[in-house]
Parts: C-alpha cells; structure tokens; sequence
C-alpha cells in the first residue's frame, strides 16, 4: 500500500492543471500537472473504454504533445469511468472485418501505437480501477509503471480466446516477457479474469492502493521516476526458483512447455478452436526469433483469426449475449415495472432446490427452504455451504461473506416466513399434481408473491390451472448445476403479467444468470429441442452402435459430453418422467428409444446413483461403460461400426430441426433467443454460433436435402420444418443482414 507517500505529497501544493488537449468526442483529455501529463480517457455515452481506430490518433497526438513538452518528465493514463479503465478493443468494429489482410492492418495500427508508448523517453504510469481486459491491457503493459486498485472489480485478462481471436496489439509478446512464460500462457490460453491482488504476487503490477488514493498516487509515483528516483514503493519482483528458470529461460526448457501446453489444448478443445494454437506459435516464435517477428506473426494470425468461422460464431454469441443483458423480456409495445426481490422462498431442498439457494444468497437475497423434513433442510443448507465453502477456498470469497451468505440461507418444514416473499420457486417432485397442491399452498402463505415452477418439462398453463392468480405463475427452469450454468430459461404463459415477468428476468440476472424468455410448452425450449436428439443416440443404441462411438462421435463435433453422457449426468429419472410428456406433444420423433425405457425400468439413475449407462465408482468418478446395458437394447449382438459423420448427422439435425420448429411456433422469440439457449443451456459448440447461425452456415438447401435423405429411412422423424424449405425457395438467411454469420 502508499498511504505513506501520498501522506508525504498532500502537504505541498498542488499545481494548477493546464489544458493540453481536448478531444470530447472520443472522450481524451490531456493536461498537465507541474511535470506531469494527465491523459484521462472517459468515452462519451457509454459505461466502459475501448479502444478503436477513432481513439488511436488522439492517443498518439498526445504522446507527441508529450514528447515534445520539455516541462512534462512524466504521464500518468487515467479512466474518466465508474468500474472500468479499458476494457479491451471494439468488438463492434472487428465485426466489420471484412479480410484477412484488413484485420491484420488493425493489429498492426495497434501495435505502432503501443510501441509508441513503450517507447516514449518519459516513464507512464497506468492507474489501473475496474476492468482492464484485452487491448487495455495491452496499453497498460506498454507503460512503465502499473498500479492497480484493492478492489473486487479491478480483474485484468487478455479474453481474446473467448471471441476466437489473440491478443493483436504486442500482448503475445509483451506478457510472457513480464510475467514469465507459463504464467503468461495461463493467461493468453484461458483468457481467465486475474484479480489486482493476484495480479500483484504475479508481478502484472507494480503496486496495489486504495481506490480513493489511486489518482495521487499514480501522479506521486510518476513524479518519482520523471526525476530519475527509485519509486517510494519498490515493484514486486516474483520469485522464480532454479527449475523455472531452467524451463523458461532454455530453448530446451521452452520446448518442454510449448509441448505440454498444446497438449492440454488439445485435450480440451479438440483442435476445434484455433486461436490458442495459434497464439502457442506466435508467442513460441517471438522468444525464439525476437520481439519484431512476435510481432509480425501475431498480426498476421490476428488479421487470419479475426474471419475465421469460429471467431464469427464466438462473436455472435457475445453481441447476443450483450444484448439479452438490456432485455426487459416484455413484448415491443408493453411496459411494467419490476419488483425487487429481496425475500425468496424456495420448495425442496433437493439439488435443485438447493442449487438455487445458492445463487440467491451470493446475490444477497434472504432464502427461505423449505422441505417435508429437517433432515432434508438441513441436508439442502449442506448443500448451499458446500459451495460456499469452495468459493471461500479459491478466495473468491472472505471469511465475513463466506458466514453472512450462509446465515441467509433459513430453513423450514412449513410456510413459517412466506409470508413477505415477493418470490417463491418451486423445485418439487416433476409431478402435475404434487406442483399444483405446493402451488395452492403458497398462494394461501404468500397471497401477494409471483410463484415460479423450475419444472424442466410440464407446461406452466397445466401448473396455473389451480391459481388463483394465473397472472402471478411463471416457469423459471434453471440448468443443473444451479451455481455454474449460466442460462435460466422464464416461461410464459398468455396469463402471466407482464409486471411478474420483468420483476423474475431481472431477478434472473441478478443472480447472474443470461436470460431466455420462452413461451409456455412442453419441453419449452432447451429440453425441446434435445428431445430429438436424444431420442436419436437412443435410436442408434438400439441399432446396435455403442455407447462409447455415440458418446465420441458428439465431442468430436464439439459437444461438452456425448448424449448417453448426458442422460446420466441429468439422471434417467427425470428423463423417464419427461419422456411421455414430450411423446404426447410432438409424437415419434421424441419417443424416446427401447434401449432408454429399458434402462430407467431397470433401476438406474445415473451418475447420483452410480449407476447408469456407464458405472461410477464411490466418489461418483466414470469408470466405464456398463456391458450389462447392451442386453436391454433392441440389438444384443456384437456393437456395429457407424461412421462417426452419420451418428452427428442423424442426432445434431434432429436438434436444429427442431429448433426452426420452436421458432415457427413462437416458442423462442428469435434465432438470437434460440442460438443462447443451445450453446448456454446443453453446450451446442459456442464455436459453431448456435443453431440458427449453424444453418446459415450450412444453408437451408443442405439441411433440407439431408432432412428429407434421413425421413425416408426413418419415417416421422425428420421432416423438415416447413420454415427451412421455405427458406430453401426464398433464399432467406436467419441472419439476413449480419456479417458474422
């Protein structure tokens, strides 16, 4: 901490700040201090920096004006904003990206200009508060000295990866130098949030100071090196002991690390993201050949990267994403004003129940849970600080919060405490009857709450029949687990108000979560459309195509986990409790498999009860596929080879299929809506946008043309959805008019 020299420099008189340059359209002012620049950026209209193409030329006239100014010894770059210093480059702009060859002229126009400030003869001191991601890094890692703000916000990252791209203005090359070459790739191949403390011991900043000291420190400081003294506080210089030194510092060493490191990419990604490929090789060859070819390949894989079909998809989703966070959820036209939701009651302390407790305390509700005992309360409260406790552990918590977040959590056998809820979630048994008697019950406990079902399939309008107020009911399916998937999914019925369905889509994002607003049916959306495809793996089961080639067949397109993977980790359970429901409403092509109503009338349950298709072992670890299920399948023989592009075919067609047919029935309210929900709610690959982006990708005619190949092998489960040929006819895209598809 500085409190000391601060203290020290507040009993002189301050200098009288003069006007160098102002530019308020891209929000840059410079002045000076005595000796010291102020280069203060505050985009207009709008909560964060970035940086573009408009702001690039202010920033080097500037540098020039600083250059030339013999009074000024040194600068200080300071955020006009909240919570935010940059948070990286526009991504708006690097949609229009239209080439290779332009999004490598980008990168280079970036790192002219930070070469530039690495390079000025007076040091710069970046004051580091709130989000320091991409390209603001990057300008921060050009400046001499960093200091960065003790603050929850304060998170620096190179994210690139997370859009398909790499840092493109000198970070591939300026962070393995700093920081060291594992920590660096930590960094780059992640694009993990790394916040100020961490920061500090990692040696990516010099110092950390309290937020309300941040500007006169970083002026103190830069008046300490503008003079050519030693800074007050000495940077913190990481440790590196004799084994990481032989690693990082020989060719040899390198070697071992780059090997090691595409390794693990591999294993996760599948070779189907190229951009941290692609970063291995430009960092491994700016070590090797010298910062000036780093650099020269980094813009050339940037400028590559920044039009590939996988960075497109990424980006979409981002916009996408962006979007959903200023969606009220009400239709064009209908206005409402929300409730806050201080008080929540929860039904069931089951995973569920508990998961969403979870949630609800670390966004600072007070959570009522209610069960049919103590011993279930207690073991829901378990559950809730089990999760905390792991959060505390990575410090993602404090001891104090850790203990306030879990005294939220209160726990009950009857409605005791309902009465002041605004809100009440039900995560009951999936039975009709059972979620209509709860629900009668709360509307006697908490006349004037919204209830909410978490129900994954029965329709909400078949829940609200036994309201009394239907306008107060609403679906709010939250994905398992609760504290790690992002999508929640509110369901809608015509009855539902639209003051109940604003007051839980913000309520919803309040825990975090991206919200989907779905119209009321069954399976809604997310679990309508893996109907299909999951009554196609079982389909192939029954055929006589192993669990394991159905499995790989899925992560090799870029699932997550393959579908029989999926059936266990959700539990065969509740699959055999949706799998008539979603039979009655769309037929054949959700009837699930013999294979599958075998397994569940076996007993098993999945993963929670360690036995499923696969076996576990006691700590709920896959041990392997159980030989036992090919006995309950329509095809007791040897397991027959299918060529893996079949097995996607039949499956991932079935989903996109049916996702069109969601669109056509209003269920989803536009492709955005439904790319959200694939890729957020059962991990379609994000690399691919989702499935409206993926059809565009593939085009109408093809997916037709395969749809009615597979309908005439399998009758009634493959028609294409009327929308997709007549598509074919018009020549109609899902995104007509973005770039990035």
């Amino acid at each position: 901490m500085s409190d000391a020299a601060v203290g020290s420099s507040s009993q002189s008189t301050v200098p009288a700040a003069e006007l160098l340059l102002e530019a308020p359209s891209e929000g840059i002012t410079l002045t000076r201090e005595g000796e010291v620049a102020v280069l203060t950026y505050d985009a207009p209209g709008t909560p964060v920096n970035t940086i573009n193409s408009r702001v690039a030329p202010v920033f080097a006239q500037c540098f020039d004006l600083v250059e030339g100014d013999a009074r000024i010894r040194a600068v200080v770059i300071v955020s006009g904003k909240a919570d935010c210093w940059i948070a990286g480059a526009d991504i708006e702009e690097l949609r229009g990206v239209t080439s290779a060859a332009a999004g490598e002229t980008l990168s280079r126009g970036g790192q002219a200009l930070l070469n530039r400030l690495a390079a000025l003869r007076k040091p710069v001191v970046a004051a580091l508060h709130g989000a320091t991601l991409g390209g603001g890094l990057e300008v921060a890692l050009a400046c001499t000295h960093r200091i960065a703000t003790e603050h929850p916000k304060t998170i620096l990252a190179l994210p690139e990866v997370q859009l398909g791209l790499i840092p493109g203005a000198g970070g591939t090359q300026r962070l393995p130098r700093l920081i060291g070459l594992r920590a660096a790739l930590d960094m780059i191949l992640t694009g993990k949030n790394i916040r100020a403390k961490k920061a500090h011991q990692m040696g990516l900043v010099h110092e950390l100071v309290h937020p309300a000291i941040l500007r006169a420190v970083a002026i103190q400081r830069a008046r300490e090196l503008g003079s050519g003294a030693a800074p007050s506080v000495a940077p913190r210089t990481p440790s590196r002991d004799a084994a990481t030194r032989l690693l990082e510092d020989t060719p040899v060493g390198r070697r071992v690390i780059f090997q090691q490191a595409r390794a693990s990419v591999m294993k996760k990604t599948g070779g189907k993201y190229p951009a941290p490929l692609a970063a291995l090789d430009v960092i491994a060859r700016g070590l090797s050949a010298g910062i000036d070819e780093g650099l020269r390949e980094e813009a050339a894989h940037f400028g590559a990267l920044t039009v590939s079909p996988e960075s497109r998809g990424l980006v979409s989703l981002f916009f996408a994403s962006t979007a959903l966070k200023k969606d009220t959820g009400l239709a064009d036209g209908e206005t409402a004003t929300p409730q806050t939701v201080t008080r929540l009651g929860i039904l069931g302390a089951g995973f569920m129940g508990a998961g969403i407790a979870t949630v609800a305390v670390q966004a600072g509700t007070l959570v009522r849970l209610k069960d049919a005992s103590l011993e279930r309360v207690a073991a829901g409260r378990r559950a809730v600080r089990d999760v905390l406790k792991e959060r505390l552990k990575r410090r993602q918590l404090t001891p104090l919060q850790f203990r306030d977040q879990l005294l939220q959590v209160g726990g009950t056998v009857d409605y005791t405490g309902f009465q002041a809820t605004q809100l009440v979630i039900e995560a009951v048994f999936e039975d009709l009857a059972v979620k209509q008697q709860v629900l009668r019950e709360v509307e006697a406990a908490a006349p004037h709450a919204i209830f909410a079902s978490n129900t994954s399939t029965i329709p909400i309008s078949a829940i609200a029949q036994s309201a009394t107020h239907p306008e107060r009911v609403v679906g709010m399916h939250f994905f398992s687990p609760v504290h790690k998937m992002p999508l929640l999914e509110v369901i809608v019925t015509p009855q539902t108000s639209p003051e109940t369905i604003t007051t839980v889509v913000q309520y919803g994002k309040r825990l975090g979560k991206t919200v989907i607003v779905v119209r009321d049916g069954a399976g809604f959306y997310v679990n309508r459309i893996l109907g299909p495809y999951l009554t196609q793996a079982g389909t192939l089961l029954d055929e006589g195509v192993s669990i394991d080639a159905i499995d790989a067949a899925l992560t090799s397109f870029g699932f997550p986990v393959g579908p029989i993977t999926l059936l266990d980790e959700v539990g065969l359970d509740i699959a055999g409790k949706a799998g008539p429901i979603m039979t009655s409403a769309f037929g054949t092509r959700m009837q699930p498999a013999a294979a599958l109503a075998k397994v569940i009338a076996s007993g098993r349950l999945g993963r929670k009860a360690k036995q499923g298709f696969y076996r576990y072992d006691a700590a709920g670890k896959r041990e392997g596929v159980d030989d036992a299920i090919y006995t309950m399948t329509a095809h007791t023989g040897a397991r027959r080879v299918v060529n893996p592009v079949d097995i996607q075919q039949r499956t991932v067609l079935a989903m996109l299929n049916e996702a069109v047919r969601c669109l056509e029935d209003g269920i989803i309210r536009s492709p955005r809506d439904g790319d959200i929900g694939a890729v957020f709610g059962i991990g379609f690959p994000p690399f691919l946008g989702g499935p409206f982006r993926y059809l565009d990708a593939i085009g109408a005619a093809t997916a037709v043309q395969q749809l009615d190949a597979l309908e005439a092998r399998f009758p009634g489960c493959f028609a294409p959805a009327p929308r997709l040929r007549a598509m074919v006819a018009s020549g109609e895209r899902f995104y007509p008019h973005d770039s990035t598809s």
